[in-house]
Parts: structure tokens; sequence; C-alpha cells
């Protein structure tokens, strides 16, 4: 603190308190009985009950001012941290907030504001049409999200955090956030995009539980953002392709050729290694080529089916859609796992 005074005297940094007010939002939020609420930080000038604003893209009138202490106030100055009330929507933290000559000026910046974010793309709402747009043309699997929280830092923090989290195969998606309890638009607007809806520290109402239920969608709540990080990883896990690994079982060494009516070509092989099974996946090579990549039609100890046939052992193999097996050829028996991966 001496350091930032020193500094301040140095570089001579003032702020007029006569001038509009000008600052940043802290934080913001929406009380259940007060509506949007937003706490700024005035840094440059003074505000006052009263006074329109812009905040943001969101226009509104002042009609309290709450300091630190929870005091209401009538004014405050440069370097002030203040609550307000009146504003027609909750802004984002991080918004630029400026004190205008009247409510009509405040509408007209914020219709501005508004469309140069949407010409630059960057509002915060999107369209049906815009939202699938991007998932089409996405490479990689997206998990698709609408956030809401209980303030705007909390929604911020998150979106950060989810930024962090995912790969080159998938990764979250937030398509819509806003602060606020979980309601039925919420629910609509995830039923249509094919989303889950997260809640931080917010409950849905019932019209939003009905709607999930009757649209199949999944409504998940947290009040610890390491649990919502943990099993947002678990989900996006879930969505990686698994990893194919292939397990050798046998090798069997063709030694006849047999032509059986209604069977096909039938080969009289001898298993030099591990075991061949009926239901396994088979390489056949010939000069150590290989020729074809199937399964068996069939496994025979002499007339009778068998499950499996150990080494050692003489058998009669059938290969599906396959006749021209030859005497040398070798028959490889494996078998394919598929290995769930963890994101990491």
């Amino acid at each position: 603190l001496e350091q930032i005074a020193l500094v301040a005297e140095v570089e001579e940094l003032r702020a007029n308190p006569n001038r509009s007010a000008t600052g940043i939002v802290i934080e913001s939020r929406m009380d259940k009985g007060r509506g949007p609420v937003a706490t700024l930080l005035v840094q440059d000038g003074t505000i006052e009950i009263g006074q329109s604003v812009v905040v943001g893209t969101v226009p509104g009138r002042v009609r309290s001012l709450i300091n630190d202490k929870g005091e209401r106030v009538k004014s405050a100055g440069p370097s002030v941290p203040v609550e307000i009330q009146g504003l027609q929507e909750v802004p984002l933290a991080g918004d630029r907030f400026d004190v205008v000559s009247d409510d009509q000026a405040a509408e007209n910046i914020a219709s501005e504001r508004k469309q140069r974010a949407m010409s630059n793309g960057a509002t915060g709402k999107a369209s049906l049409e815009d939202i699938f747009a991007k998932l089409k043309a996405a490479d990689t699997k997206e998990l698709a999200i609408v956030l809401k929280s209980d303030v705007a830092g909390s929604s911020e923090a998150i979106k950060g955090m989810f930024e962090k989290v995912g790969n080159t195969e998938v990764k979250p998606k937030i398509i819509h956030a806003a602060v606020g309890g979980i309601n039925e638009s919420d629910v609509l607007l995830a039923g249509t995009a094919k989303a889950i809806v997260v809640g931080f520290n917010v409950r849905p109402d019932s019209g939003a539980t009905t709607a999930a239920k009757r649209l199949g969608v999944e409504i998940k709540t947290y009040t610890i953002v390491y649990e919502l990080m943990d099993d947002m990883k678990k989900i996006l896990s879930g969505m990686l392709q698994p990893d194919i690994v292939e397990k050798d079982l046998g090798k069997a060494e063709v030694r006849n050729i047999f032509n059986v009516p209604k069977a096909g070509t039938i080969a009289g092989s001898f298993v030099t290694e591990g075991k061949i099974t009926r239901n396994a996946d088979i390489r056949l090579v010939r000069d150590g080529k290989i020729v074809l990549t199937g399964k068996l039609s069939s496994l025979k100890r002499f007339k009778d089916d068998a499950k499996e046939v150990a080494q050692g052992y003489e058998c009669g193999i059938g290969i599906e859609n396959f006749n021209d097996l030859k005497i040398g050829d070798i028959i490889e028996a494996f078998s394919r796992e598929s290995i769930s991966r963890e994101l990491t």
C-alpha cells in the first residue's frame, strides 16, 4: 500500500471528483428481492442516487447506493466501492460503467455497445442457428453447457477453468451463461442444443425441473467448484474414444484343405501356440504377409463344434466369406479390447 501511495504521488495520479463518474464492475448478481445488483469501483468522478448510468451494455438509473460497510449513502467518489440498484439486467464482472446525462442517453449508448459487441462476435447471447453452426463446425467433440451461477464473478471463474479442461478430442463448450436461478428457458435451450444445465450456488425452479423431466435434460448443481470440475472431467473422459488394444490368443498352421458342401473350404489345422477360440478375430498370414483379417465361421474338433482348441491339438477351421486357403498358411487368433481413457 505504501508503494502504491508512493507511485501515485511521484506520477501525480489524481482523480477528479467533480466529473461524471466512471469505473469498473467488480461483481454482479441477481437478488430476488432487489433485482439486478452490481458492485462498482469508482475510478474517477462521483456517482449519486438518481443519476442515469450505463454499465457495459446495460442501462439503468441509480436507485440506491450501499458502501462496503453496508450503509446507504447518497454518493460515492474516486476509489470507493459501492453497490448499486436500478439496472435493467445483470452486467458482467469487468464491464465499464459511465454516468450519463439522462435515461435516453443511457439507452442509446447501451444499444450502440450491444450492436458493436454483436458485430465483433463478443455477445454473450447466441441464436440457435449460431449455436448449431458452431457445434457442427467443430472437429472436436464438445460437451454443450448452459451455465447459471449466483454471481457474475463465479461464472467468469468457471469459464476460465473450463478453458483449461479438455484436449484436441473433447472439450466443454458454454453455449449460454447467465446469473440467476435455473429456469424453464434454460432447460428448453439445453434441450434444443443437446446440452446439460450446470448450476453453481443456484437451484432449478419447479418449471425447470418439470421441463427437464419432460425433455430428458440433465441438471447438475454444485456449491463447490472443485466438485464441479471433477464431474466435468469425468463426463469429458466418457466422451473420449476408447483405445483399442489387440491381444494375441494363438496360432494355427494349415496342414490340409477340405472342401465341404454348404460349409465351403475347411482348413485342417494344428494349433502351434496359445489357443484358437470360436469368437476370435483372425488374421490369415501367407509367406509373411497378411492376406485377410476376418472372423471364423466354424471351429471343430473332429466332427464336433468346439468353443476353443488349445496348443498341440488339431482342429478344422472355417473362415467367413473366404475359401482361398492353402497348406502352410498361418491363422493368427486375437481379440480386441476397448480400454477407457481418462482426461488428464
